[in-house]
Parts: structure tokens; C-alpha cells; sequence
């Protein structure tokens, strides 16, 4: 489909799309997690379950991702593999060699998807950085588009993370309750609209967030973040959300945030999306402003909106 075919939208101008028309996954618009954890090169050890204690092994076999009806079916499936008890899919813009196939800074990122839920389940989309510019995860930043807590059809969930590296990140997360009796395993479309210090959460373009203030620590002692002192801990504004993110869709099972499934949980568990867009804004974006709220990160009690 040339860009061109696809719908418009007023003040913005589309500069790359999926709208999975094929037959299968475009390789050079996606990759794939595969397995069920990473190896943590500065401490010099595996992770397993991505960090999360999840329970499902990352394939890109066609049990686990499918192009059908000009979507995407990412699928969580209740069979074992290595060792973990469910095998599912995470497609990503930056490959597992390094390679980025996309990556934006700045825009309005937009997904239709129809999503699973379920005690136990975890889909997601969502952005991290291309580079840890800033320190470790969460120093550079994470954007979550959209993630629910797996036995709650009718709430949305929008994040980001950011502040001091593991284990003192800091993160404000919304819950958007969706209207008329809607589930998430309906169609909706999820979107964030990213500018020079202010990132706005939308679904179905009914505007549930807005976020001007947060910070990046660049302090490490003995290999674990810490709580920003003064102005001095900090990296210069708007960081971290002023370099580029990729794009990352999935579905976990399992983990510290939803819990293991049980009996009532339905496996296969799909996430269907049916388009990504990413937009430019027309005429560009205006200079980053001074931190929108005037707290600094190290007065305590103004932040960790927690969910868990």
C-alpha cells in the first residue's frame, strides 16, 4: 500500500506505516526477541525471563506470529519449550544484531489492535531507546503505548519510565477506563503524540494523559542507580525522552505484574493489530520549554504513581 492510500490525519504527516498486508512479517520493518531472557553484559550474567520473572519463550515460528486479514496475530500459546511452559512472539523495529530498521524522535506513533486479556497475560506496545544514551534501563527511558493488568478487560493502561537506573526507576503510569462497557479485545486504536518536553497519551483519540515532567539520574555507585541529590545528578532536560525509540510489540505470560495465569485464562491468547502509523508533525516542532511543573526529582513523594 503506498503511503499515499492511507488515511490522513490534520497536522501530521505520515512517514512510515505497516499495514500487514502481506503474507507474512516484513523483515525489513521488523525482528524478533527470541528466547526467554538476555544476557546483561555490564554485570556479566543472563536475566532470565526478560527481567520480569516472565514464563513464556520468545519464537518467530508461524505458531507464534501469523499475517492474516491484513493483521498481525501475535499469539501466546499454552505448550511447552525449553524449559518455560508457553511460547509467544515480541516484534521489534531494532534488530538483534544492532541494526535499527526504524526508530523516531519525536511524533505521533498510532496502533489499531484488538488484545488479549486474562489473568497472567501482559500484551503491550510500547517504545525503549534505540541507545542507552543515558545509563541503564530506566536512566534512557521507556514509553508503554498501551498494557493492561490481564483480568481487567475494561482498563487501559499508558506509562512512561524514566529517573535512576535499576533499581530506583520512577515511572507515572494512567488508567484509562474504556467507555460504553468496550473491552480491550475490541478494536481501539493507541496512540502517543511525543513533542520536545510534553508526551500526550490518547486512545481512540480521546486524550487520557499528559506528561511534562520527568528526569534522567546519571549517577551509578557500585552498579546500581541512586536517588538524584541535586540538579548536579541530573542529565540536562528534557532527557531521556529526547532521542530516538523503537517500537515493540508482544504479549508475556506470566511475570511481576500480572501473575500466573490460571484455569480461566484462554491460551491461544492473540494480539491482533491491523496497522502501525508513525506521523511527523507538520511545520516541525517548537524548542523544548523549561520542565513544565517546577518540582525537582529529589523532593520526595511526587512520583512512582504505582499500579502494581
Amino acid at each position: 500500500m503506498d503511503i499515499g492510500d492511507t488515511s490522513s490525519r490534520p497536522g501530521w504527516t505520515l512517514i512510515w506505516h505497516d499495514e500487514f498486508d502481506g503474507d507474512s512479517v516484513d523483515r525489513a520493518k521488523w525482528d524478533f526477541d527470541l528466547g526467554n531472557g538476555f544476557y546483561d553484559y555490564r554485570n556479566h550474567a543472563w536475566v532470565p525471563g526478560w527481567g520480569n520473572e516472565e514464563l513464556q519463550y520468545y519464537t518467530d515460528t508461524p505458531e507464534n506470529v501469523q499475517l492474516r486479514d491484513s493483521c498481525v496475530f501475535i499469539r501466546a500459546v499454552k505448550a511447552p519449550l525449553h524449559g518455560c511452559g508457553y511460547t509467544s512472539a515480541r516484534l521489534k523495529t531494532k534488530a538483534r544484531d544492532g541494526r535499527v530498521l526504524f526508530a523516531k524522535q519525536y511524533g505521533r506513533i498510532a496502533i489499531r489492535a484488538r488484545v488479549p486479556w486474562g489473568k497472567g497475560l501482559w500484551p503491550a506496545l510500547w517504545m525503549l531507546p534505540v541507545d542507552d544514551r543515558y545509563g541503564p534501563w530506566a536512566a534512557s527511558g521507556e514509553i508503554d503505548l498501551m498494557e493492561i493488568v490481564g483480568e481487567r478487560p475494561h482498563e487501559v493502561l499508558s506509562s512512561i519510565h524514566f529517573g535512576s537506573a535499576y533499581p530506583l526507576r520512577s515511572l507515572v503510569t494512567t488508567t484509562h477506563a474504556l467507555p460504553g462497557g468496550s473491552r480491550v479485545s475490541d478494536w481501539h486504536e493507541y496512540a502517543v503524540e511525543w513533542e520536545p518536553g510534553e508526551i500526550r497519551f490518547y486512545v481512540d483519540d480521546v486524550h487520557t494523559s499528559t506528561h511534562r515532567h520527568w528526569w534522567s539520574c546519571k549517577v551509578v555507585e557500585q552498579g546500581l542507580g541512586i536517588e538524584a541529590r541535586g540538579p548536579d545528578d541530573l542529565h540536562p532536560w528534557p532527557a531521556p525522552f529526547d532521542q530516538p525509540f523503537y517500537l515493540l510489540m508482544n504479549v508475556a505470560v506470566g511475570g511481576n505484574f500480572p501473575g500466573h495465569p490460571n484455569d480461566a485464562t484462554v491460551f491461544p491468547a492473540e494480539l491482533v493489530v491491523d496497522w502501525v502509523r508513525v506521523y511527523d508533525k507538520v511545520g516541525g516542532y517548537a524548542p523544548v520549554l523549561a520542565r513544565g511543573d517546577g518540582i525537582m526529582p529529589w523532593e520526595p513523594g511526587h512520583v512512582n504513581e504505582r499500579r502494581f
